[in-house]
């Protein structure tokens, strides 16, 4: 049964008459009769009474009605919704943070500005290291990730730098120089360093292990925390010092005060990464979003 019958019948119906239904189609009322006359054919039952003045339901047109209406709104629906995805409107979105870019403004005043402009559009977040949404994002389970750079794993992908973020040394409010204002890493020598594993973000890690090892600082001794953000509970535990992105220094931690790099050679990039050649609209109209942001 084609689609254009249930119009036409659907509008017969709300009309209660040939040729005020035929006018608001916009085609004769010859060809009108012609297709309900098949439409009832098809069925296999009247739809209708001819009266002297217009029409009116039989009961099998009652309830064909009805789901005429339910069929042709879905029908418009479905239209639409693909019509929507196409340009980038509906369908959904899946983000990949890592849990030290959840305290970098920027990213999250991206996210919330995009999402609305595009109430249709779900939006997913996943958060993880930067090991594994580079994995995610290749295995088609991301549509876009944001990252720390250095990260030799997003060379595979299009990114665009969003932010250049110094990294600061966080210590105990204990600490000899938690009074200070910025500081050298070489003056924390005797201080343990609190380091996060290597597999959430080498390429950083890489960085920050160098500068350390640079400055005199016992590396092959430092202190493991779980993720780059818990570093900063190891400090205020009194566990060191840590390295972490500017950003985070808003982490209301008791215990912990941050300082600026006297010589700032070590800092992180805040990116975005997207697969290339990437088709999907929905990428698209997020990436044009942040450009014009």
């Amino acid at each position: 049964m084609e689609l254009r019958y249930l119009r036409y019948f659907v509008a017969v119906a709300r009309e209660r008459h040939f040729t005020k239904a035929a006018k608001a189609l916009g085609i004769s009322q010859p060809p009108l009769s012609q297709q309900i006359k098949r439409l009832e054919e098809e069925v296999g039952t009247p739809l209708f009474r001819r009266l002297t003045r217009g029409v009116e339901l039989t009961e099998a047109g009652e309830a064909f009605y009805e789901d005429a209406c339910k069929i042709l709104a879905m029908s418009d629906a479905a239209l639409e919704k693909a019509r929507g995805i196409a340009r980038g409107l509906n369908g959904s979105l899946s983000i990949g943070i890592t849990s030290s870019d959840a305290f970098h403004p920027k990213i999250f005043t991206l996210i919330r500005q995009y999402q609305v402009q595009n109430m249709a559009v779900r939006v997913h977040q996943v958060e993880a290291n930067m090991s594994s949404l580079m994995t995610m994002l290749a295995e088609g389970e991301l549509d876009i990730a944001f990252v720390r750079l250095p990260c030799e794993s997003s060379k595979a992908f299009e990114l665009k730098i969003l932010d250049r973020e110094p990294m600061v040394v966080a210590l105990h409010r204990d600490h000899p120089l938690a009074e200070s204002g910025s500081l050298a890493l070489e003056q924390l020598q005797d201080t343990p360093v609190v380091l996060f594993p290597q597999e959430v973000a080498p390429g950083l890690y890489d960085r920050v292990y160098g500068c350390c090892e640079r400055a005199g600082i016992d590396v092959r001794h430092a202190l493991q925390s779980s993720q780059l953000s818990s570093s900063l509970s190891m400090v205020s535990a009194g566990g060191g010092f840590a390295l972490v992105p500017q950003s985070m220094a808003a982490i209301s931690q008791p215990n912990v005060t941050c300082h600026a790099l006297s010589a700032p050679e070590l800092y992180t990039d805040i990116a975005i990464c997207w697969r290339r050649f990437e088709r999907s609209r929905t990428v698209k109209r997020f990436l044009a979003m942040m450009s014009e942001a």
